[in-house]
């Protein structure tokens, strides 16, 4: 069978809402890593035959054919066509698989997969609101989900509170994950672990190189003194993932177009499973569509050397880790959303950076990526690292 590869993995350093790349242009982000893969890479500009670009709320600056407007804010030529796609969450990491299944299938070779989200200039439910305004609503989900499941309401934080409550996780547990995300973050930035995979982006008169997110200054303490989100529940903003600013992406290509313009593979894709479940609990379905893929791929936990679930509450790589009975030490070696923050449709290709460069930083072989998905979707992807 074709195989796909992926040649550069790169990422900007997160920006907390209103924060360091505030005054960045979301298709402008986009653009530099966009850039970024083509520089590094040394492929002519001119042999992209695509991109695919995440973006959650295609609203304000990231609207009207925002993936074409990213291309247009780079040096790649006019002649390089776009598209945008939202898989919420896990939009970016969609992006890589049908790159990969483009290049596997042989209808194109050279394929840039990215994601880029300013949830400062473009604020989360943006759209919604300007449907709404218009008087036209946000479409049929919610009123086809309270039909169908009886429910009169119902979240991604619902969900996340829903989680916790079936396996059992009290505050204290998730404020402890919480905590220990920002200090696996502070070990890789110190030790220089995310260098290779940052984009810098010029702010003011210097260079936005470091994850904006990460609390030198987190204790135990503070995060709970954060308030919660519901009264009985155990969800706060100090153990969910922080709303953040940022751009990826990934260059995927196929064997054909390695040999031919002497590119060096990163990574092989091994697998690409996506998978849907319950929309009520909703953040639960990376459990199953990680048992889906590890089935596809004749591969058990054992073999995956690492792991990046991304946290976008802190009971889903939890809940997670529980039910895979999967090793808390090979999950987010380089801290997670938590700490490094959740630039929504950018999220997918940036955990894949990460896990790619922390694979290569320790000589592993193996490693799985996973999201929890708005409406109960899951996607997954399997890399071995070359």
């Amino acid at each position: 069978m074709a195989e796909a590869y992926i040649v550069e993995a790169v990422r900007t350093a997160g920006g907390r809402r209103n924060g360091a790349l505030a005054g960045w242009h979301p298709a402008d982000m986009a653009a530099e890593v966009l850039n970024a893969v083509v520089d590094r890479s040394g492929i002519d500009p001119a042999r992209i035959d695509d991109v695919i670009l995440g973006c959650v709320t295609q609203a304000g600056e990231q609207s009207f054919a925002f993936a074409r407007n990213a291309v247009l804010a780079s040096r790649l030529p006019q002649t390089v066509p776009a598209v945008t796609i939202d898989r919420q969450c896990g939009s970016s990491q969609q992006a890589v698989q049908f790159a990969a299944q483009a290049v596997m299938s042989g209808t194109q070779d050279v394929v840039i997969a990215a994601g880029a989200e300013s949830m400062s200039r473009v604020p989360m439910g943006s759209n919604f609101a300007l449907h709404e305004k218009a008087g036209i609503g946000v479409g049929p989900f919610s009123e086809r989900i309270r039909q169908r499941f009886g429910v009169q309401s119902f979240s991604q934080f619902r969900g996340a509170e829903m989680i916790a409550k079936k396996y059992g996780f009290d505050r204290d547990q998730l404020d402890r994950f919480a905590l220990e995300s920002h200090r696996r973050a502070i070990l890789a930035t110190d030790a220089g672990a995310f260098k290779d995979e940052i984009v810098p982006l010029a702010i003011d008169a210097g260079l936005h190189r470091v994850d904006e997110g990460i609390r030198r200054d987190a204790t135990l303490e503070g995060i709970a003194a954060v308030k919660l989100l519901s009264d009985d529940g155990v969800i706060s903003a100090a153990n969910s993932s922080q709303i953040c600013d940022g751009a990826s992406a990934a260059l995927v290509v196929s064997e054909r177009a390695l040999e031919e313009y002497g590119l060096k593979p990163l990574a092989r894709i091994v697998n690409m499973t996506v998978t849907a479940g319950d929309p009520i609990i909703m953040l639960e379905e990376p459990i199953e569509a990680t048992r889906r893929a590890l089935r596809k791929a004749g591969m058990s936990m054992g073999d995956i050397d690492l792991y990046e679930v991304n946290e976008a509450f802190a009971p889903v790589p939890l809940a997670w880790l529980e039910a895979l009975d999967a090793d808390p030490a090979r999950l987010n070696v380089n801290g997670g959303a938590i700490a490094l923050g959740h630039p929504l449709g950018a999220s997918g290709t940036r955990l894949m950076a990460t896990l790619i460069h922390a694979l290569r930083a320790r000589g592993k072989r193996y490693g799985l990526q996973t999201m929890c998905e708005g409406g109960g979707v899951a996607n997954v992807t399997i890399l071995e690292v070359l």
